[in-house]
């Protein structure tokens, strides 16, 4: 009955060192580390990558934070920039224009003394045109030069000042005598010695007259 029985043997692993043909015995290969749990090393990217943004605003935040001095320091020298160009423009306008007026005036000046240099030659002219004279063609050539001069001087502006008759006024007029005023207002021009003239509003040379008392 003995030998029906099994003879059990104790299992042995196959990692067991056996002997080989030499009779050296074989070693258990080495085991392998556990891996690390995949969710602690998952955990510091994480954590990293949630960190960087905020360093990186906190970084951008610094350097709109030290921009804006230099912007408002810009704005203001552009404001004075900007105040300054139109001070000069406004500068330069108003020189521009003075230098115009002066222009005019100097313009106006210069024919103004001219004119007045050649009324003795009109005034000569009336006299030859108003003397007696048997030489027809004499009296007619002075008449003809009177006449051209007279309109040379008008297209100049130049206007004969009135004054027989009017006002006395001393701006333009130049009381030289007084005689009885009869049937006339004291202060009124009785005669004209000499011809007044102007130019625009430029009293080239006033008019010599008498007046009534």
């Amino acid at each position: 009955m003995n030998e029906d029985k099994e003879i059990k043997k104790d299992p042995q692993p196959e990692q067991e060192a056996k002997a080989d043909e030499t009779g050296t015995p074989q070693q258990a290969p080495a085991q392998e580390p556990e891996a690390e749990p995949q969710t602690k090393r998952e955990a510091e990217p994480q954590g990293n990558a949630k960190a960087q943004p905020q360093a990186e605003a906190e970084e951008e935040h610094k350097k709109e934070k030290k921009k804006r001095p230099e912007a408002e320091h810009l704005k203001k020298e552009l404001d004075d920039i900007k105040d300054r160009l139109l001070r000069t423009a406004a500068e330069f306008d108003n020189y521009r224009k003075r230098t115009e007026r002066e222009k005019q005036s100097s313009v106006a000046f210069g024919a103004a003394s001219a004119v007045t240099k050649l009324l003795p030659v009109l005034d000569n002219l009336e006299r030859a045109a108003e003397a007696d004279s048997a030489d027809e063609e004499y009296k007619k050539g002075v008449l003809l030069t009177l006449d051209q001069f007279q309109k040379a001087l008008s297209a100049l502006g130049v206007q004969e000042i009135e004054a027989l008759g009017s006002e006395f006024d001393p701006a333009v007029h130049n009381a030289v005598m007084r005689e009885a005023a009869g049937d006339k207002r004291s202060g009124t021009v009785t005669k004209v010695l000499q011809k007044g003239y102007r130019m625009g509003d430029r009293v080239l040379r006033p008019a010599m007259v008498a007046v009534a008392e």
